[in-house]
């Protein structure tokens, strides 16, 4: 059971010792006028000390509420990469005419420093990223977005997200694709403008995916190595990725 002392208490306390540092000193110094002209200073300044805590300490507490959101945000999106984002890479790896090109610049290793993670987006930002729409299964990727469509309306009820714009635009641009696909009869047989619509669509959702999932991987370089270990062994740019540890 804790100990608890009130309010009123330590603050008499406290008023009670220096009333009494206050009496010792004139009692063996006897200097009345400096002990009232240090006092007036001290209460002078107390308006400029009462202001200096109070920035601080609120600069600290917003600080401290600060990194506590984004460790939650962290969790939120690797929820996302582990639930929908990493299948997601490899399966718009079919839809890339140069995915080997780009997927060899995003290999991270136990080895990357602060440095390569700023190279990779980069990279990332430089690149005109395109999709061809006709190159692999939209039927899958219908499919499998659909599936994972309550995962992510889920992930969107966490108040944190507010604090991330860029995630925020990923979620949009995915559930914008997975109404586009959802909106047409048939996948099968669609016109060539369509089929150029479709890939801008999967274009935009890529192109976001990327960057957030560069973003996640150096976040769990710096704070969560066993997690980093894992997600390079299952890297879904790297073809040749394999969870064995050899």
């Amino acid at each position: 059971m804790k100990f608890r002392i009130p309010k009123d208490k330590i603050v008499w306390s406290l008023l009670l010792v220096s009333l009494v540092l206050y009496l010792t000193d004139y009692f063996f110094f006897g200097r009345l006028g400096e002990i009232g002209f240090g006092f007036m200073s001290n209460v002078a300044f107390l308006p400029v000390y009462v202001l200096f805590v109070t920035l601080m300490l609120e600069r600290v507490i917003k600080n401290r509420e600060r990194e506590a959101m984004m460790k939650k945000l962290n969790m939120v999106i690797g929820i996302f990469f582990s639930e929908v984002g990493t299948q997601l890479l490899r399966d718009f790896l079919e839809f890339f005419p140069d995915g080997h090109e780009i997927s060899r610049h995003l290999r991270p290793t136990p080895q990357w420093k602060d440095q390569n993670f700023q190279e990779a987006l980069r990279f990332l930002k430089a690149q005109d990223i395109r999709l061809d729409s006709r190159r692999g299964d939209l039927v899958q990727l219908k499919d499998f977005l659909l599936e994972k469509k309550g995962t992510m309306l889920a992930l969107m009820e966490n108040p944190n997200l507010l604090e991330h714009d860029a995630f925020t635009d990923l979620l949009w641009a995915v559930f914008h694709l997975i109404e586009e696909l959802r909106a047409r009869k048939s996948l099968t047989g669609l016109p060539e403008s369509d089929l150029d619509h479709l890939s801008g669509d999967m274009k935009r959702a890529h192109t976001h995916l990327l960057v957030q999932w560069v973003s996640y991987m150096w976040h769990l370089k710096k704070d969560y190595p066993y997690l980093y270990s894992l997600a390079v062994r299952t890297n879904p740019m790297n073809p040749e990725a394999h969870a064995e540890v050899y």
